[in-house]
């Protein structure tokens, strides 16, 4: 892994689990972005789901895989980087992201809607996504993200039901 993928603030030697665990933590390298990094890192995931041609299966077998490697690698990174959900990890917003269009075509228009909607509720954390917070490891990051992309799913929903979109 390139050096500049590793920020300097990981105190100890890393084991390739470990940079295995921050490259997937962090989405690539995405995460390091020195300003906004978890929209960033939502930005990715909607190019990704345009790009890449998932099937309603494929599409939640990917969610399920991100969601729970993704714990993993959260709670990993959160060690080596001596943070509790540090801005870096932004692999909770790749599943958030994913969660909030799950249901619908993913055509940029949608994307588009669904990735203000996840950041709008991942940005003001309704209930119980602050509270949720509280967990402890790779949970406590992924959880609040997943919530704020069930309000986003909820809002496409009900943007549907009212005026028949998407």
């Amino acid at each position: 892994m390139p050096e500049a993928v590793v920020p300097a603030s990981v105190r100890r030697p890393l084991t390739v689990p470990g940079r295995i665990a921050l490259f997937i933590a962090t989405a690539g390298g995405a995460g390091y972005a020195p300003i906004a990094p978890g929209t960033v890192g939502s930005a990715l995931a909607a190019l990704l789901l345009w790009l890449i041609p998932f099937s309603r299966e494929g599409l939640l077998l990917f969610l399920l895989a991100v969601t729970v490697v993704g714990t993993w690698a959260a709670h990993r990174a959160e060690q080596l980087l001596g943070a509790r959900d540090p801005g870096a990890i932004v692999i909770d917003e790749v599943a958030g992201m994913t969660l909030s269009v799950l249901a619908f075509p993913l055509t940029p228009p949608v994307l588009a809607v669904g990735f203000l909607l996840f950041r709008l509720f991942d940005i003001l954390k309704p209930f119980p996504a602050r509270a949720s917070q509280k967990l402890h490891g790779g949970a406590g990051v992924m959880v609040d993200d997943l919530i704020a992309g069930l309000y986003a799913l909820g809002a496409l929903s009900l943007l549907r039901t009212v005026t028949r979109w998407p």
